[in-house]
């Protein structure tokens, strides 16, 4: 028994033919057509067994399809796979991506998008499909974890992102992921700690292997990987000031090395030190030189915190001895990203104005910086009304 036989829309001699776009080298695209023909289905395989032609216009692709009698549909009845496309996008569109991001985009990927959208064709895609896809992952059967909020919206980023990229290429005519409705993310209020609380903090962390990291971090705002990337030309202890350059990053993968990355937003920012951290900052430099000293085996990085080699300070080390401190306060759970919180909400306690504080968060924009920490100017509006009140009554009025 013969293993062709005719399948769907597409019947023996019929083929899709349209118009595509290919990357240059230089970056810049050209137009080219081509044409899909199904010659028959194998039904051992369970596939149809296909030809393309391509040409650099249509009449020419038709006249190709004539040599082996077939005829162009005027619809095009299949496109690339959901999967095939993904696999191109990570391999040609994601080489400017930072190595943490690309790999969060990979997981995203094999995790999520492939198993529950993968053998779709493109073109297949709707927004519905992908509403319901969204929801089964906010609300899956018995059985299964259901996601936050907040990484739906970062996988449903990656599928917009790789959409649009098939849009700009033709591959698709539009985007279907645009009609989708996200949930909202419920930002976790920022909860500072009392004056005594800090006090407290700074006396148990006095002696400490990290006294100075830990104080730096408290009274500047710096990231994690921020003020663990810092190195000694980046901060002037004459004038008083600080350069944010770059950040110690930690590829995610098992095993993976410590490298150093520009800051968040891919922005320099400088920032003034008050005396005491300045003082601080001298005080490193000396416990530098002592351990310098007692090593025999010193990796000059010239990296500001450092292991006991002079090497990079893992951000394991810095977690875990920070927690054990926390902890032995009855806060466990406070993390090391909350002193940078900290200074945002002290810097806001004593009048600086928003904008200021925003450039030496690293935010990009003061409206951000005003949603995060807007319950704490509720305060300073209430000093505020205060403070009309104590002015109107001293009128006499």
């Amino acid at each position: 028994m013969s293993n062709k036989q005719t399948k769907g829309r597409t019947a023996n001699g019929l083929g899709s033919i349209r118009k595509r776009k290919r990357k240059r080298k230089d970056g810049t695209y050209y137009d080219y057509w081509e044409a899909r023909v199904t010659l028959y289905y194998d039904t051992q395989r369970k596939e149809q067994v296909c030809r393309t032609f391509t040409g650099a216009t249509q009449a020419k692709v038709i006249e190709k399809m004539k040599h082996i009698g077939a005829e162009p549909q005027e619809e095009v009845s299949e496109s690339m796979s959901v999967k095939v496309w993904l696999d191109i996008w990570q391999a040609e569109y994601l080489e400017d991506v930072k190595a943490s991001t690309k790999y969060l985009y990979q997981k995203d990927v094999e995790l999520y998008l492939l198993p529950h959208l993968g053998r779709y064709n493109l073109n297949e895609l709707t927004p519905i499909i992908i509403q319901k896809f969204y929801n089964r992952l906010l609300h899956p059967s018995s059985g299964q974890k259901a996601l936050s909020p907040k990484t739906v919206r970062d996988i449903h980023g990656v599928l917009h992102q790789s959409l649009e990229q098939a849009v700009a290429v033709g591959e698709l005519e539009q985007n279907p992921s645009k009609g989708c409705k996200l949930p909202k993310v419920q930002r976790k209020e920022v909860t500072p700690l009392e004056d005594a609380q800090i006090a407290s903090f700074l006396e148990r962390i006095s002696g400490h292997t990290h006294e100075y990291l830990y104080k730096i971090t408290l009274f500047t705002g710096l990231r994690e990987g921020e003020v663990l990337g810092l190195t000694w030309d980046c901060v002037n202890l004459k004038k008083g000031t600080l350069v944010v350059r770059q950040q110690l990053r930690k590829d995610r993968q098992k095993g993976g090395q410590y490298y150093f990355s520009s800051p968040k937003n891919g922005k320099n920012r400088t920032l003034s030190l008050s005396p005491t951290v300045v003082r601080l900052f001298q005080y490193q430099k000396q416990k530098q030189i002592a351990m310098r000293a007692a090593s025999d085996e010193w990796a000059d990085k010239n990296l500001i915190f450092t292991n006991s080699k002079g090497d990079v300070l893992s951000y394991r080390t810095v977690y875990d001895c920070f927690k054990r401190i926390v902890k032995g306060m009855g806060l466990p759970d406070l993390r090391f990203h909350d002193l940078r919180h900290q200074y945002a909400v002290i810097s806001i306690k004593n009048g600086d104005d928003i904008k200021t504080i925003q450039a030496n968060l690293g935010h990009a924009t003061a409206a951000f910086t005003l949603d995060v920490y807007g319950h704490v100017t509720d305060d300073m509006r209430k000093n505020s009304a205060n403070r009309m009140e104590s002015y109107i009554q001293s009128l006499g009025n």
